[in-house]
């Protein structure tokens, strides 16, 4: 008998053993594959966001703060700019295009932001490609009580052209106050896979002139949204701004500088990462167990085996080919888990942030990963292995009393 056919009939006897096992398998080589993937994707994803801009001006304070605040709509305006900073960095000859932010307000926890028409025609997110709003739409004109709103935000809160909302003090929801002006939705944006779908942005005006804001400041902005004319202007914007200046921080790259907080926290993810490993070796710990402790059920049947002509390395090849097997049917499965796992994830992710990973790409990952456990998957059979491999014939065919 060979050990192809040792290996299938020993699953067959020892089924839920089996698949109980490689149920294990699946949970920890599915987990390992998520949080391998999600750093890879998240780093790739939030370092090369297509915002349309180059930098940031913004109040003196944290580069990676200001860039979170008014590329993805996160954390709180590390202070405001004067409008008199906003024109200069406007009319600057190396800069191409400068939008105004200015946030603070919310409606049922989706963030405000006053902004420029330009924010929506004067940006292209990439090569060619540029906002774009849905039939029956219009983008709004400034100074006027109009709303355009993000795709996502619209899903959420089933907003429509011609729906009026009125907004709440603060970024976050709650019991804030409730302003008095009503703003009407002129349009919602068809989805751009980028923050901007989880925002709700009226003028600029609108929200600078809000009652209950604080009419020193009506003319502030929060942040400068700044697309260079070439990629060297950064360099002379950077010395004006952050190291011959004192008042304005200029975030410049965007990407560089979210690369900071995968810098800050990259730490955890190798936490996470040898947290998953250590999982995926309890699982193999688990393979050996089942097969080990099934040995001494199945001494009698591996005497009969070589009474009848198996060689010990038969014997030996069909114990440590189960436990791959096992491991192989425990991989596969965990391409399922890793599924489930990975469109979860990108979905809280995008809910979230708005941006959008792409949970199916190819990793290299992939490549190394199944195959390594298969592979100590293997190994672990070799205890076992050997276990069988030194059975006594004679003992184990003697008649049980």
């Amino acid at each position: 008998m060979t050990w192809p056919l040792l290996v299938r009939k020993s699953l067959r006897q020892h089924a839920l053993s089996t698949a109980v096992t490689a149920a294990s398998i699946a949970l920890a080589s599915g987990l390992w594959l998520a949080v391998w993937v999600l750093q890879e994707q998240s780093q790739r994803a939030f370092t090369s966001v297509d915002s349309g801009f180059d930098a940031v001006l913004g109040a003196r304070g944290s580069k990676l703060q200001l860039v979170l605040n008014a590329v993805f709509h996160l954390e709180a305006s590390p202070g405001n700019v004067a409008w008199a900073d906003y024109l200069e960095i406007k009319t600057n000859p190396a800069v191409a295009l400068a939008v105004p932010l200015a946030v603070g307000d919310n409606y049922r926890g989706h963030r405000i932001v006053g902004t420029v028409p330009e924010m929506f025609t004067g940006v292209e997110l990439s090569p060619g490609r540029k906002f774009e709003i849905e039939p029956d739409g219009r983008f709004f004109e400034s100074g006027f009580r109009e709303a355009l709103v993000g795709s996502f935000v619209a899903r959420q809160l089933n907003l429509k052209p011609g729906d009026q909302f009125r907004p709440q003090h603060g970024l976050e929801a709650g019991d804030q106050h409730e302003h008095e002006e009503t703003y009407v939705v002129t349009g919602v944006l068809k989805p751009s896979n980028t923050p901007a779908d989880r925002v709700i942005w009226i003028p600029l005006e609108g929200l600078q002139n809000m009652a209950g804001h604080d009419p020193d400041a009506a003319t502030d902005v929060s942040a400068v949204l700044v697309a260079l004319r070439s990629p060297t202007a950064g360099f002379a914007l950077d010395r004006h701004y952050n190291k011959d200046g004192t008042r304005l921080t200029f975030a410049w790259p965007v990407g560089k500088t979210v690369a900071q907080l995968f810098d800050k926290v990259g730490w955890f993810a190798q936490v996470l990462r040898l947290t998953a490993a250590l999982v995926a070796l309890v699982a193999l710990a688990a393979v050996l167990a089942s097969i080990y402790n099934s040995m001494h059920a199945r001494r009698r049947d591996i005497a009969i085996l070589r009474a009848l002509g198996a060689r010990r390395a038969t014997v030996f090849g069909a114990v440590v080919a189960e436990a791959g097997v096992i491991t192989s049917l425990g991989v596969v499965a965990g391409l399922a888990v890793y599924a489930i796992i990975i469109s979860v994830a990108t979905a809280m992710i995008r809910e979230r942030t708005g941006v959008v990973l792409e949970p199916f790409a190819f990793s290299a990952v992939f490549l190394w990963a199944p195959p390594l456990m298969i592979f100590f998957g293997a190994l672990a059979g070799l205890a076992p292995a050997f276990k069988a491999y030194r059975t006594d014939v004679a003992a184990n065919l003697a008649p049980e009393s």
